[in-house]
């Protein structure tokens, strides 16, 4: 069962399901520009500063073609999250392995614990290549929000 956290969360209107970017930076900041046309954020390249520079010093890519960027910042007081998808993938981090899905996490600086449980929360999902699969299958937002709470 999904935490209500990460359950609160999962906003259709934060998923881009064609990202168009061919650099991890050009990816992120399309789903950061998303988060500021739905109002989640104002300071755009600051945190998009915030995040590449998290990124420099250790990058968030994970198994299966997923990256989990983020930052802690006084620029959002509420955590917010934006996902993107690629099906061509992008290439990510120092290696370039090739991402499909990306959560792009913004914390404020004092709600450590909250995303631990929601990174926790969404790596054990992304885990499965089931999961990955039907995410990269989904045909629109409101769906792959669907099969991502129906993850196990």
């Amino acid at each position: 069962m999904i935490s209500p956290l990460l359950d609160g969360l999962l906003d259709p209107r934060h998923v881009l399901l064609e990202v168009g970017g061919k650099t991890a930076g050009e990816a992120v900041w399309e789903i950061v520009e998303l988060l500021r046309e739905s109002g989640e954020l104002s300071k755009t390249s600051e945190f998009f500063d915030a995040v590449m520079e998290r990124e420099e010093n250790a990058s968030t890519v994970a198994n299966g073609g997923v990256a989990f960027p983020h930052a802690r910042t006084d620029l959002v007081e509420e955590m917010v999250l934006g996902i993107g998808r690629s099906a061509k993938g992008v290439p990510y981090g120092p290696e370039k392995t090739l991402v499909h899905l990306i959560f792009l996490i913004a914390v404020p600086q004092q709600m450590v614990n909250d995303y631990l449980i929601c990174v926790g929360g969404l790596a054990r999902r992304l885990n499965k290549d089931a999961t990955r699969e039907a995410l990269l299958a989904a045909s629109t937002s409101a769906e792959f929000l669907e099969r991502l709470r129906a993850a196990e």
